[in-house]
């Protein structure tokens, strides 16, 4: 498959070793995954969030998780693989399959379940609303609409011993977000800084123009770029955040 061709692979992905302490290990086809793991309330929906690249589960320790968890959801932060403490090696398509087994492992109905793909997260986030259309929720942070543009940014079709149209082909087959979102029921929000550079605000454009839920929110964070819009916006970005995780079940302040 050229979209798990070794080159993409090491252009395309910078995993970074880093031990997790108490993380939650879930099998998968490439090998073993350190996902974590925090509440466990019946009463609240999960929230299965899919970071960046370039980042480790363990960043998002505790300031994050601790945000997050206020908000009234239960979190599992996925680890990919060769991240993290997870074994394998990153590779575009296989890892679509990875999502799928941490939900399962989870054991939750979808209607309980919110994914959050953040960047490169987005894309695993999106396979698991195209898998799972009656999530409760699909949440895209500085999201991916074109991942064919974020390929060819690090690697030239002849590189893989191919050409273009056969890489289109195979991102068409495997990565196709306006048939994926379209195929989705439930809600979507999209958070993006408008000052985005590294992923314009125009891919968050079309991912919310694709979604076919009845409830698909775009807000554009006035602060900060790609790797900061959280940091620089915090309030702004929990609060609408917040919002939008009442409307998929979460219950703040239990």
């Amino acid at each position: 498959m050229l979209l798990d061709h070794p080159l993409i692979s090491r252009r395309y992905f910078f995993p970074v070793q880093a031990p997790l302490p108490g993380a939650w290990r879930v099998p998968c086809a490439g090998g073993e995954l350190a996902c974590y793991r925090l509440g466990h309330q019946a009463d609240r929906p999960t929230l299965l969030h899919f970071h960046g690249n370039g980042e480790v589960v363990a960043d998002h320790l505790p300031d994050l998780a601790q945000a997050l968890q206020a908000l009234g959801v239960n979190l599992c932060f996925v680890e990919y693989r060769g991240y993290g403490g997870s074994t394998g090696e990153p590779a575009l398509a296989a890892m679509l399959e990875d999502g799928e087994a941490v939900f399962s492992a989870l054991g939750l109905p979808e209607a309980r379940v919110v994914a959050f793909g953040r960047s490169v997260g987005s894309i695993y986030a999106i396979e698991l609303a195209r898998r799972h259309p009656q999530l409760a929720g699909l949440v895209l942070e500085s999201g991916i609409a074109d991942v064919l543009e974020r390929v060819l940014l690090r690697v030239r079709p002849e590189e893989l011993g191919a050409d273009l149209a056969a890489l289109e082909a195979e991102v068409a087959l495997q990565l196709d977000h306006r048939a994926k979102l379209g195929a989705f029921r439930g809600r979507l929000l999209a958070l993006h800084a408008a000052g985005d550079g590294l992923v314009p605000p125009s891919h968050a454009e079309r991912n919310v123009s694709w979604a076919g839920g009845s409830e698909a929110t775009l807000v554009l964070l006035p602060e900060g770029d790609h790797n900061s819009i959280f940091a620089e916006n915090r309030p702004a970005y929990l609060a609408a955040l917040g919002e939008f995780l009442v409307r998929c079940g979460a219950r703040p302040g239990r």
